[in-house]
């Protein structure tokens, strides 16, 4: 390890690996409000989070545990569920008066068809305004849930449908 007058230590966390600080300077650079994605094999969480020098404000949130109360019967771990935590983020958002955004991914590899890209696909159709690119986003049928089984398909739309109605 470097010592010495010269050496300087980086930010707690960009050592534990946790921030890119140079990414994060470019997105806050758009001066627009962050869709912030994050997915692990078991949840998805979003947030829409605006820049303040005290600290992000969180300006709308979603997590795909909260479908279980809109009567989603499946894992919460994937691409339907996904998409659906992103509409649910969207329809809560402009309900606060967001309109555009810019996609945050985090360390994650940019992977087409990726569950953070269904997140993004539900962001879009809840009305929000994401620059993107359209061949990163999953297939329909993907998201609709016809790769798991048929059974999906209509969960996806009753409960999309009961998040139009709160």
């Amino acid at each position: 390890m470097a010592t010495g007058p010269r050496y300087k230590v980086a930010f707690r966390r960009r050592r534990e690996g946790r921030t890119d600080y140079r990414q994060r300077a470019a997105l806050l650079r758009a001066r627009l409000p962050r869709a912030v994605v994050r997915t692990t094999l078991r949840h998805t969480s979003v947030q829409l989070v605006e820049y303040d020098a005290q600290g992000d404000l969180v300006l709308a949130t979603a997590h795909s545990h909260e479908l279980l109360d809109l009567g989603w019967k499946a894992s919460t771990g994937n691409l339907p569920a996904a998409y659906l935590t992103g509409y649910l983020a969207g329809m809560r958002a402009k309900k606060k008066g967001v309109s555009e955004a810019v996609l945050d991914i985090g360390l994650k590899e940019p992977v087409k068809g990726a569950a953070c890209f269904a997140t993004l696909k539900g962001l879009l159709d809840a009305g929000l305004d994401i620059p993107h690119s359209e061949e990163i986003l999953p297939s329909q049928d993907r998201i609709k849930g016809k790769h798991i089984n048929a059974d999906i398909e209509k969960m996806v739309e009753e409960v999309k449908n009961r998040m139009e109605v709160d």
